[in-house]
């Protein structure tokens, strides 16, 4: 027999001895693998070990440099699926020489990507329980941050606390509540773009507003960018004391932190004086500007209307000079006013002691402090009242018989509208005192001074008046008879009589008369 294969029988068992995976050449090429793999898994990991960018160190370091303060944190771990990143707790940040406490967060969660490794992006971070403690406004706390490649595209910081502390030591901290706070397109050099929901505190009412902020001006924080819009609702004005009402605001600004232009309108459809009680419909349009650093607003124009008055405001609510908290300074001018919108912001009674067109001009103050409204704010100016009538039946029938006895007529024959009612006021705590008070009534003209006190409204004015008949006329009965007596003495007045008279009692029950007493108080000189 021939030992020798057949050809097809040698084929295959060729073929089977190739396609063995037990052969020592397949051996060695799996082993190759295995070791190629173990060798790159052990370099991966020294890589992440050596460049992995959220590491603890690494992390701390990036956000020490971004704030420019020292930061420490409790604990640290990282995460690597389904996207690489950490998560720190007990962040706090401390800054400059002193280690003010500026930045602590509860839990802080950064959420990169594999591709973002390679890009320095950061697609989200999320900080819970962040509670920021800024530094009094005007202490010259600067900022001086390091330049950095990293950007985050995403950082959000809802349910956060903010405290503006206060140069006085033993004042609370001013707080706002962040609801929601989302900041896009966070890097060094850079603008970013924001939202925010808060709640602000004075006065309190929920705060909505998206703009732009930055890039941060090393050295000169005044000088950085900010712009954006804003909505302001159910913000409660009896935080203010002697005001009351509910408003609403809308507007945009523009600028820089030192100077940020605002522009808007606002609207209270229960705008109070708590003094009078009578809620009015106001509403205001305004430009104003902002100096961020220091707290401090300054109206540059604010219309305001109410009723059918229209009431122009310039002025400023910034720091007092004593450094003690801020203080209004305003300057009101009406030239399309009505006597009875302004009174009835103040009386108590349901309809203002008198109606009539009215122009004024007038110097506010408004300290800030606890006192009442009535009794802290002053008040300097000039009004006049071209035609004016009296509310109260009362009132007006003795204008009215003061006016007949002047002409000498019967009281149904006399005019009832008082003309050019016109002086100077100066209100300080809570009482206006007349100068150059005058005001004619047909048949006569009054010159008066003296005082009207706001919050108990008694009046006391005294002055003179001249008529055009014999002041026995401007009485009747035994006091007639008494004036008749004096008659001589005012008989070589060329035009007419000049009488003593007064206005005094209360807003409710005021007394017009004849001012016969010597006792009365002198007239104030004009400052």
């Amino acid at each position: 027999m021939s030992s020798a294969l057949t050809p097809t029988a040698a084929s295959s068992a060729a073929s089977s001895t190739t396609r063995s995976p037990q052969q020592p050449g397949y051996r060695k090429v799996f082993l190759v693998v295995i070791i190629f793999f173990g060798v790159a898994a052990c370099g991966v990991a020294i890589a992440v070990h050596r460049w992995w960018p959220f590491t603890e160190n690494a992390v701390v370091q990036d956000l020490a440099e971004a704030s420019d303060s020292e930061v420490t944190i409790l604990s640290a771990r990282r995460t690597y699926f389904p996207s690489p990143g950490c998560i720190l707790e007990g962040v706090e940040f401390r800054h400059g020489r002193e280690g003010w406490k500026l930045i602590t967060i509860e839990k802080l969660t950064v959420e990169g990507s594999y591709a973002g490794i390679l890009t320095r992006h950061v697609p989200r971070i999320k900080a819970e329980g962040g509670h920021v403690y800024v530094p009094p406004l005007g202490s010259g706390v600067t900022f001086s941050t390091q330049h950095s490649t990293i950007v985050v595209d995403k950082l959000v910081a809802d349910g956060a606390l903010v405290d503006f502390a206060s140069r006085d030591p033993g004042k609370a901290a001013l707080r706002f509540e962040v609801h929601k706070a989302v900041l896009h397109d966070v890097r060094w050099g850079n603008p970013f773009e924001y939202t925010l929901k808060l709640r602000n505190p004075q006065p309190p009412g929920e705060l909505t507003t998206n703009g732009k902020f930055g890039a941060w001006t090393t050295g000169t924080p005044g000088e950085t960018p900010i712009s954006g819009e804003y909505v302001f609702e159910q913000a409660d004005l009896g935080v203010y004391g002697g005001i009351g009402g509910i408003l609403s605001s809308k507007g945009k600004y523009n600028g820089h932190l030192k100077h940020i232009d605002i522009s808007g309108s606002t609207s209270v459809p229960d705008f109070v004086v708590k003094s009078g009680g009578h809620r009015v419909k106001l509403l205001t349009e305004f430009d104003a500007y902002v100096d961020a650093i220091h707290g401090d607003t300054f109206l540059k124009h604010v219309n305001a209307r109410f009723g059918r008055t229209n009431l122009a405001v310039t002025g400023s609510v910034a720091g007092a000079k004593n450094g003690k908290g801020k203080i209004a300074l305003l300057s009101l001018t009406s030239r399309q006013g009505r006597i009875e919108d302004l009174l009835g912001l103040f009386v108590k009674s349901s309809r203002s002691p008198m109606s009539g067109a009215v122009a004024f001009k007038a110097e506010v103050e408004i300290p800030s402090g606890k006192r009442p409204f009535l009794e802290k704010v002053t008040l300097k100016g000039s009004f006049g009242v071209g035609e004016g009538t009296f509310s109260q039946a009362e009132t007006q029938k003795s204008v009215n018989e003061l006016s007949a006895g002047a002409r000498g007529e019967k009281m149904e024959e006399a005019e009832t509208v008082l003309t050019d009612l016109k002086g100077m006021v100066v209100l300080e705590n809570g009482v206006a005192n007349f100068s150059q008070l005058s005001f004619g009534v047909p048949g006569a003209g009054a010159h008066m001074y003296g005082t009207y006190n706001l919050l108990n409204e008694k009046v006391d004015l005294h002055g003179r008046m001249r008529v055009d008949t014999k002041i026995s006329k401007t009485a009747s009965g035994v006091k007639s008879f008494l004036l008749k007596a004096i008659d001589p003495i005012f008989k070589k007045k060329k035009r007419g009589e000049v009488v003593p008279v007064h206005i005094t009692g209360t807003y409710e029950d005021p007394q017009f008369g004849l001012d016969l007493t010597k006792s009365k108080p002198v007239e104030p000189q004009n400052k």
